[in-house]
């Protein structure tokens, strides 16, 4: 068998609707979507939450509470793998991260995270370390220091 012999199994490939193609296909002239009106425009029509000029369930409902969202922490993140490329007993620090580019900025800290393997010995300095990522530091010899 070759490329070339391939061939769709029989009613896999079905061609597309060909729209406004005279009166005896069914979809000619106005193309199924009838006479006039915002949606028988191109780009016509109305986004899915609209409700004719109602005000918006959304809207509707009572919003009560308080949102973290806005002031939530987010921290650029790094795995320990990411580290490998340090030479043996480097000061692994944010300023270094962003300086070679690892991180392109350091938000409101910088996270280690334990995905991979870790075989040289560093001194880490990072707002935070997941328990895997510190076990995984410290199992090497290595120094994990919170800022």
């Amino acid at each position: 068998m070759k490329l070339n012999n391939i061939k769709y199994n029989a009613g896999a490939k079905k061609s597309p609707k060909r729209l406004g193609r005279g009166s005896s296909s069914g979809t000619g002239k106005t193309s199924g979507k009838g006479h006039k009106g915002q949606k028988a425009r191109s780009g016509g029509g109305v986004r899915p939450t609209f409700e004719g000029g109602q005000t918006p369930l959304f809207r509707r409902i009572a919003k009560r509470g308080f949102s973290n969202y806005n002031f939530k922490t987010e921290y650029a993140v790094i795995n320990v793998n990411t580290l490998e490329r340090f030479e043996n007993n480097t000061e692994v620090t944010p300023e270094l991260l962003q300086e070679l580019g690892i991180i392109k900025k350091p938000l409101d800290g910088i996270k280690i995270l334990g995905q991979g393997n870790l075989t040289k010995k560093l001194t880490v300095k990072a707002h935070q370390f997941s328990l895997t990522a510190k076990k995984k530091i410290e199992a090497v010899g290595g120094k994990t220091e919170v800022i």
